[in-house]
């Protein structure tokens, strides 16, 4: 049985000078809570709920924190009367103030923000059912309506039961701000477009195939030649297939070109997850990949697993390298700290934040430093529970430096 806690174990070899750090998780009661991580301090004051927001619709279902000017971006996934996006303005000590917000179309489950002069004059989102990427011009305002919303079709069902019709579940921006990816988990496809800058026009340009009933749900890029702007390899987690796969990119005539190169299952080899298993994240830290499976109990009751990869640095080929306990059911986001030194996993079922120490020389998962509860416990399959949860910290990661550090 899954029991919550929220701890600071000892020995870990914090130093006593670490400040503390603001985390922010949403949950599908419609709140967005600020929480205050104390690496040095004991039993709850770990990890605590600071203060709580609302104005996130009814379902938030994806957070982004924008360092440079501090604001937080929330998607609500509600279909009542359409949904939400809202952006929060995130004060010195973590709290949020609403500084935007609009309705939406509904069912949104993604959305970033592109172009402009400075990469934020527009945001985009993606919508499940109704198939359709969305896209508005900002700041948005209560009148604020979409500049163009793009249905989404397909020629025929997938071979998994979900892929009924076209679900795209992520606006993924590429490096350069040149281009948007749209991993569709119905259709099998990760859909390519290019971005006018100055009017937000986004143009289909390409497409990249995956195997049938994949389902590709995110994506995240690396670079084996660190110091180019433009990434060299892509890496998706499929939802259906219970797998990530390695894509090569080419930048080439207007349009980034997909190659699949790899897809490996997010179980050890000899296992596979069961009927109701479904992957949900991946990121990138440092040389490794990970992804998260929910409902899988790999570690016992309500425990599920996240799958560790190691990356080749020169080619970009992944590896099995182990699954290690997620101290959550039904993790469906995490993230690493800029110093990729910890992970905060949210499990949605579980209702939990759980951060965990990181060994960024071996990718290996250490210790938990500190568990908390946040509102409500979900149910298993179903839309609630906590939704996202970020680190709000300014600078770069040691993922992102890649772009911009060159081989000795």
């Amino acid at each position: 049985m899954f029991r919550p806690t929220s701890i600071l174990l000892a020995g870990l070899g914090f130093s006593q000078t670490v400040l503390s750090t603001t985390l922010i998780a949403s949950h599908y009661t419609g709140k967005v809570f600020t929480l205050n991580f104390n690496p040095n301090a004991t039993g709850a004051s770990a990890l605590s709920v600071a203060s709580q927001t609302a104005g996130c619709g009814t379902t938030p279902a994806w957070l982004e924190y924008y360092p440079q000017d501090k604001t937080l971006w929330c998607v609500d996934e509600s279909w009542n009367n359409g949904g939400y996006l809202v952006s929060y303005t995130v004060g010195s000590d973590g709290k949020l103030t609403q500084a935007t917000q609009a309705k939406s179309t509904g069912n949104s489950v993604h959305g970033l923000l592109y172009g402009g002069t400075d990469g934020k004059g527009y945001l985009a989102t993606v919508e499940y059912t109704p198939s359709t990427l969305s896209t508005y011009k900002l700041p948005l305002s209560s009148s604020t309506k979409p500049l163009v919303t793009t249905k989404f079709t397909m020629a025929a069902k997938g071979p998994n039961s979900r892929q009924d019709v076209p679900h795209p579940h992520e606006v993924l921006l590429d490096p350069t701000g040149k281009f948007i990816l749209v991993p569709d988990l119905g259709a099998d496809i990760v859909r390519v477009f290019s971005i006018d800058a100055s009017s937000g026009k986004l143009t289909s340009c390409g497409q990249g195939k995956t195997d049938p009933g994949d389902g590709p749900r995110h994506g995240k890029f690396f670079w084996t030649k660190p110091g180019t702007p433009e990434p060299q390899v892509m890496y998706t987690v499929n939802e259906l297939g219970n797998s990530v796969s390695a894509w090569s990119l080419s930048y080439t005539s207007g349009c980034i070109s997909l190659t699949k190169t790899q897809t490996l299952s997010t179980y050890a080899p000899g296992t596979k997850g069961g009927p109701t298993t479904k992957a949900a994240e991946l990121r990138v830290n440092g040389n490794f990949l990970y992804a998260a499976n929910r409902a899988d109990e790999t570690f016992g009751k309500q425990q599920d697993s996240i799958a560790i990869y190691t990356i080749d640095p020169a080619t970009g080929k992944i590896a099995w390298q182990e699954a290690t306990n997620a101290h959550s059911y039904y993790p469906r986001t995490f993230q690493f700290n800029k110093a990729g030194t910890l992970v905060a996993i949210g499990g949605q079922t579980s209702s939990n934040v759980a951060v965990l120490k990181v060994d960024p020389a071996t990718g290996k998962f250490g210790d938990v430093v500190a568990n908390l509860v946040v509102a409500t416990a979900g149910r298993a399959g179903e839309e609630d529970g906590l939704s996202a949860v970020v680190w709000v910290e300014d600078g770069t990661s040691a993922t992102e430096k890649r772009a911009t550090e060159f081989i000795a």
